[in-house]
């Protein structure tokens, strides 16, 4: 199958990362106590204050910054910003209690209810989905070693051109997204093709932010993954595959060591072996 390739803009790609958000992880934000609120918008606000006083901003660069976050708001990338530049930090102070696998940013491009496949299957894709064909096994275990059978294993991840399926003109709705269980040992086994290194939007706001101060807007190729299981915390991660120029210098920062997968070629493709250990709740 075929398909008309239309560029994905980022107006487009930011709309629908809003809606998904406002869709999937508003609720309970009601429930933040006043005192936590205020606590953490004073912090803020004072470190903004002290960034302008130790760098005596002018009005031009403050104006600047004023027509900068109008922009980002216009073109939907608050999500996309947010993700990329703060997520990390948020990620790392949530779970630095964890003693079972590191986690890292979800990323704006996360969908509920990708469809089952079982412990062993294949992702949904095109009939010629681009991409060196890749063969995943693993085990998901508790931190006291148990196989958690029954475990989720969402995943989802870039095409071959760094486009996302829903987020991007032109994809069948679920491709390269799916929900996989693990057996009775734990253990499962995934079926999908290598994902592409690619950019960040780059024709809306958080694109002119990033060429006015001279950084790139690369991702390496990553695998999303959410793990889980009754009484055990949620992991939210990307795996990374070794050799990626980018690997250093993500433009999210959300590459760790202990995320990085060992490909082994076979055959026609390459077989990985990654499992995942959960803390209980």
């Amino acid at each position: 199958m075929t398909t008309t390739h239309h560029e994905p803009t980022a107006a487009a790609s930011g709309a629908s990362a809003t809606e998904r958000f406002k869709t999937d992880k508003t609720t309970g934000v009601a429930d933040t106590p006043k005192e936590r609120v205020s606590l953490l918008a004073r912090s803020v606000l004072e470190a903004v204050h002290a960034t302008i006083r130790e760098q005596k901003v002018t009005y031009a660069e403050y104006n600047a910054l004023k027509a900068w976050l109008i922009s980002v708001g216009e073109d939907g990338e608050w999500p996309l910003f947010l993700d990329v530049w703060v997520e990390h930090v948020v990620e790392e102070v949530a779970t630095e209690h964890r003693k079972g696998n590191k986690g890292t940013i979800e990323g704006p491009y996360y969908v509920p209810g990708a469809p089952e496949r079982g412990a062993t299957g294949t992702v949904p894709m095109r009939a010629d989905e681009p991409g060196t064909p890749l063969v995943w096994t693993g085990a998901v275990t508790s931190t006291d070693g148990a196989p958690l059978a029954g475990a989720k294993i969402e995943l989802w991840h870039a095409d071959a051109d760094g486009l996302y399926s829903q987020f991007a003109p032109d994809l069948p709705e679920w491709n390269l997204r799916a929900t996989f269980t693990a057996d009775d040992s734990g253990r499962f086994e995934i079926h999908t093709v290598r994902p592409a290194p690619y950019q960040i939007p780059t024709d809306g706001a958080c694109g002119k932010l990033i060429a006015a101060a001279g950084w790139h807007a690369w991702r390496p190729a990553h695998l999303h993954v959410k793990v889980s299981a009754p009484g055990h915390e949620l992991l939210t991660a990307q795996l990374y595959f070794p050799g990626d120029v980018h690997n250093a210098d993500d433009i999210a920062s959300a590459v760790k060591p202990e995320l990085m997968l060992d490909p082994k070629p076979a055959g026609a493709g390459e077989t990985i072996e990654y499992g995942f250990v959960l803390d209980r709740a």
